[in-house]
């Protein structure tokens, strides 16, 4: 029988839950350049972006942009621009090559001794350069009593030793089905370790909630958990106090990033950034080359400049604060060194 969930408490009281923070994230492109005191004409050539796909910014993350600039690295992330709807030969909407490695709805399973859940098909922030912004979420969306072909899947091949959720976010599901799919993996023996992709934490930091934490620590699986962060502004006070949480509950903290043209591609904000985050409890892990899904063609790095990056990143931190540079090729076992390249 599954356990009784924690009741949710929000770590401030003066601030809303996290489901309310997601329900009233930004919606609209011309509501958060005014927020941000930006000349709402920067939006001429956004319209049919947004159309395409929708923007969504929750307040916490806005409230880290600065206000009056247009080239802030977090805005670049989230806004849209009419270059998105340009085609550039190289860009696919499946660039990865999922739809080969989905063998069931709801799993991928791309790699030796690890498969993919597509635990929710929500995200809290729309990030402007996702690689599965084309996914057909429709195809792997499971409803509660469907999700036992996939637990098949995962009892039948004894090669799996480790579980991801991600999505969307898998963190945008409820903590009740989260606690409830995740005593049903930890009854699979040959299954040791959950790994969960997200960025919720680090958008919506109050959603590390007594409850969350519950289902975190609630079954023998060891429990990593891989944030998602690009740039040192957007790790605040809140975000360290919510990673300084998950570490004092055992849960295993490690980051990959995605390097972005005017955003983190600079020698001097990746050195800041793997900084920022072990004084956070957080290790860089990655940080990958952008994958070439239509419409994130304009933020993509030369190989050159990649390559410059990584030399100085050697050149000027300690080997533990080194993430390692790579890419993922459609086909191939594992994600390769950009040094190979």
């Amino acid at each position: 029988m599954t356990a009784d969930i924690i009741p949710h408490t929000s770590p401030d009281a003066h601030q809303p839950c996290w489901q309310e923070q997601l329900a009233t994230a930004i919606r609209d492109p011309a509501e958060l350049l005014k927020r941000l005191n930006i000349d709402p004409t920067h939006l001429d050539s956004s319209i049919e972006a947004q159309q395409a796909w929708s923007i969504r910014v929750p307040l916490p993350y806005v409230q880290r942009m600065r206000k009056g600039d247009i080239n802030d690295p977090l805005l670049r992330q989230v806004l849209p621009l009419g270059s998105e709807m340009l085609s550039v030969p190289g860009f696919s909407n499946d660039p990865l090559g999922e739809e080969d490695a989905n063998p069931i709805s709801g799993v991928v399973h791309k790699y030796h001794g690890r498969a993919l859940l597509i635990i929710s098909p929500a995200c809290a922030i729309h990030c402007r350069y996702c690689f599965r912004r084309h996914f057909p979420y429709e195809d792997n969306s499971l409803g509660k009593s469907e999700w036992q072909t996939a637990f098949d899947y995962l009892s039948n091949d004894m090669s799996i030793s480790e579980v991801i959720y991600s999505g969307g976010d898998p963190l945008a599901a409820n903590d009740n089905f989260l606690l409830w799919i995740t005593e049903k993996i930890a009854a699979i023996p040959h299954i040791k370790r959950l790994r969960i992709h997200t960025r919720l934490p680090l958008v919506i930091p109050s959603r590390i909630t007594d409850s969350c934490l519950h289902w975190l620590t609630a079954t023998r699986l060891k429990v990593v958990m891989v944030w998602h962060i690009n740039h040192p502004n957007e790790i605040d006070h809140a975000v360290r106090r919510t990673a300084g949480l998950l570490k004092h509950h055992n849960i295993e903290l490690l980051n990959q990033s995605v390097l972005l043209k005017q955003v983190n591609d600079s020698a001097q904000t990746l050195i800041s950034l793997s900084e920022a985050l072990f004084e956070a409890g957080i290790l860089p892990y990655y940080i990958h080359r952008l994958d070439k899904v239509d419409g994130a063609a304009h933020f993509d790095i030369g190989h050159d400049k990649v390559q410059q990056l990584q030399q100085a990143l050697l050149d000027f931190l300690p080997g533990y604060l080194v993430p390692r540079f790579v890419f993922e090729q459609a086909g191939t076992s594992s994600k390769q060194a950009l040094s190979s390249l």
